[in-house]
């Protein structure tokens, strides 16, 4: 069942194959993409300017009652006339950013690299299309709030673009100048996050919010060389996030009472799969860690490994949308499969779907170039 390390490398690099086809293919196809960014489009319900990051709660509609007066909620039902532009936006920047650093790792051909740097000013330097690093007005809902706490969870898509930064400074083909401006957005964003009340608000939110806070937060922090935020969601994933949403079974009790459980349990344990590989090189791995009742990453997976394998038994009620459009190639398979040396992990992911494009399941699935993940050398 268990492989030794050198077995499991010469396997790591068959599993790498398709993604490094498909990244490339990806590269070429965006090569000749122009930046798009908060600035390209804006709403009439924003309460924020030009540069504001502006995105709907994505289950509230109009009151039937009173179709003028205040949004009311159903939980699961994704209203399809919010204002997603930004949203979009973001998450084409995001895959824009992931294919170039990615085709840039396989390849070494530096194009790559410079077709993204206009896409990271873009968005963080530019004076006339950069977004502003605060996500006040996410989320926002008609008649009841103007943006929240929980709208963090939008910025999610910029994880994928930090590890895209992180290579293209260790590539050494653009001056530090160049970058520093860069990373100093993702600098203020983070001191943003974690001081505003509304990072606040997220951070302690609970579910899925909470552990998408500290996937970000570490992310980020990491980018920028920010060791105090580090340590921070290190500390929080073991004493909050692990020991309180995750049940001694290895599931998520507060995604599972959802209307959408399989896609919020995938979703959830990504985004804690994430966060510990954040920490891979660390001395203090959190993919070894367990709590005092044996809950840990590797639970995590064991539990929901069997459901994504083979979906129809999945003892539970079935997703109120996009059911049938789960799973796909899950990033928490992928990095435990690595981290545990378990082949029956790196298998399934290699034959689930990559090339997902159902909105939804894109905006649920932040990681999407794994390359940019891991070990540089072993790629």
């Amino acid at each position: 069942m268990f492989q030794n390390q050198e077995q499991i490398e010469i396997k790591k690099t068959d599993y790498l194959a398709k993604e490094k086809t498909r990244v490339i293919r990806l590269a070429e196809e965006y090569y000749s993409l122009k930046p798009i960014t908060v600035t390209s489009e804006t709403s009439p319900r924003s309460a924020g300017g030009n540069h504001d990051f502006y995105s709907e709660g994505d289950y509230w509609w109009p009151d039937p009652d009173n179709p003028e007066g205040p949004y009311i909620q159903r939980d699961g039902l994704t209203n399809p006339d919010n204002f997603t532009a930004h949203r979009e936006a973001m998450i084409r920047f995001s895959q824009i950013s992931g294919a170039f650093a990615s085709a840039y790792l396989v390849t070494q051909e530096e194009k790559y690299l410079e077709a993204l740097l206009p896409h990271l000013n873009a968005w963080f330097v530019d004076k006339e299309t950069k977004m502003n690093p605060n996500l006040l007005y996410g989320q926002a809902i008609k008649g009841r709030a103007t943006g929240r706490g929980i709208g963090i969870i939008d910025t999610i898509q910029l994880i994928d673009v930090a590890k895209a930064i992180e290579v293209l400074e260790e590539s050494g083909l653009v001056p530090t100048s160049q970058i520093q401006p860069i990373k100093d957005w993702f600098s203020e964003y983070l001191t943003w996050i974690t001081t505003h009340p509304y990072g606040i608000d997220e951070r302690d939110h609970g579910n899925n919010h909470s552990i998408c806070w500290a996937m970000q937060a570490a992310v980020f922090a990491n980018l920028v060389g920010n060791q105090e935020v580090l340590e921070y969601c290190k500390e929080m994933y073991k004493t909050v996030l692990l020991p309180k949403q995750m049940a001694t079974d290895g599931s998520f009790p507060q995604e599972l009472k959802r209307t959408k459980p399989y896609g919020y349990s995938l979703f959830t344990l990504d985004a804690m799969a994430t966060l510990c590989q954040v920490f891979q090189d660390n001395r203090d791995n959190l993919f070894t860690y367990q709590t005092s009742d044996g809950k840990s990453i590797a639970l995590g997976v064991s539990f929901l490994y069997p459901f994504v394998n083979d979906k129809s038994t999945w003892p539970y009620h079935e997703d109120v949308m996009y059911w049938d459009k789960w799973p796909v190639r899950h990033s928490f398979l992928l990095f435990a499969g690595i981290a545990y040396n378990q082949e029956k992990y790196l298998l399934l992911w290699e034959r689930l779907d990559s090339d997902f494009e159902t909105p939804e399941i894109v905006r649920n699935m932040p990681l999407r170039f794994p390359l940019l993940w891991l070990d540089k050398e072993k790629n």
